[in-house]
C-alpha cells in the first residue's frame, strides 16, 4: 500500500509550520495546536526513527495544506476537524517518541502562542498520550 502521507510530506517545512501556527492558533484552539507541537518536537529529536518522522511530516503537512478532505478556509473551524483526526492518529501512533522534553517544549510554545492559558485541554491530551504509552508497555510484556 502506498504511503498515505507521501503527498503531504512535501508541504512540511519549519517555516510553513510557524506561519500556519501564527495564522490559525487562536482560531482553531489548543486541541488542534498542541498535537501539532508534540509531533513537531518529536520530529526534532535525533533518536526519533525515520519511519516515525515520515508519519510526522505527513501529518503536519496535512495540517499545513489548506486543501484537504475538508478545506480549512471553506468552512472555518469545521475545516480543521479532519486535520485534528490526522494529527490524533499520528500522535497515538508515535506515543513512544513523546517524552517529558517534547511535552515541556510543546507547553512552552503553547505559552508563547496563547499567553497564560487554561491547561485543561493540554492536560487531557497528555493523559491520553500517557495512557497509550502504558497500554503499549503492557502489550510488550
Amino acid at each position: 500500500m502506498k504511503d498515505r502521507f507521501e503527498q503531504y510530506r512535501k508541504e512540511f517545512s519549519e517555516t510553513k509550520l510557524i506561519e500556519k501556527l501564527n495564522a490559525v492558533a487562536k482560531k482553531v484552539g489548543m486541541k488542534t495546536i498542541y498535537p501539532v507541537l508534540l509531533l513537531y518536537y518529536a520530529y526534532k529529536k535525533k533518536d526519533t526513527p525515520g519511519w516515525a518522522k515520515k508519519i510526522i511530516t505527513g501529518a503536519i503537512g496535512y495540517f499545513i495544506l489548506p486543501f484537504d478532505l475538508v478545506p480549512d478556509f471553506l468552512i472555518p473551524l469545521i475545516g480543521y476537524t479532519d486535520d485534528l483526526s490526522v494529527l490524533t492518529f499520528g500522535l497515538l501512533a508515535l506515543t513512544a517518541h513523546i517524552d517529558k522534553t517534547v511535552i515541556d517544549q510543546s507547553r512552552d510554545k503553547m505559552t508563547n502562542l496563547f499567553g497564560d492559558y487554561d491547561t485543561t485541554d493540554v492536560d487531557e491530551i497528555d493523559k491520553k498520550v500517557k495512557d497509550k504509552q502504558e497500554e503499549n508497555k503492557k502489550d510488550e510484556s
